[in-house]
């Protein structure tokens, strides 16, 4: 009970740090978490996308690297992962991560909008456009699928395509 109690207190510290705009403090107490509680997902998880929100993106990309190693069917993490990779600059290996997160979890529409950025980036445009189709299905009224569907087709001088797309 007490080691329930302590986990509970040190998460709520945590919260507080965050809600009051003190990530960096909030980090020490994730990492305090971890440190006491090692298969803890909630603070692993929070700690990571602290680091990748302040752009320490090898950090960040450890703490995912063991979250996938503790559970390695948990799509949120291999979409985490992808977009850390990406944000690394790592092309062959978010599309990976973005694929594995939208084979595990096929209604995620950022899995696929991820997948579609950086089949852009890689210049495979026919794939890309696969992607974002399935994006927007998904999320049909955000415009960010909507409008790299439309720079896809513009890539592969398809302009009446892409002015269809944001004439819709």
């Amino acid at each position: 009970l007490v080691h329930e109690l302590l986990y509970v207190a040190l998460r709520l510290k945590a919260m507080a740090w965050l809600l009051l705009g003190r990530s960096e403090l909030a980090l020490q107490v994730f990492s305090n978490l971890i440190g006491r509680f090692e298969d803890g997902v909630y603070p692993r998880a929070s700690r990571a996308h602290l680091h990748a929100q302040a752009g320490r993106y090898p950090a960040a990309l450890k703490d995912y690297d063991v979250l996938l190693r503790q559970h390695p069917d948990e799509a949120r993490h291999w979409f985490n992962k992808g977009y850390v990779l990406a944000s690394l600059g790592r092309w062959d290996d978010a599309l990976l991560a973005f694929q594995r997160a939208a084979e595990l979890s096929p209604e995620m529409d950022r899995a696929w909008y991820g997948q579609g950025l950086v089949l852009i980036r890689l210049q495979r445009f026919d794939e890309a456009i696969a992607a974002l189709r399935r994006n927007t299905e998904l999320q049909p009224m955000s415009p960010y699928g909507w409008y790299q569907l439309a720079r896809a087709h513009v890539d592969r001088q398809q302009p009446d395509e892409a002015l269809q797309i944001v004439r819709h």
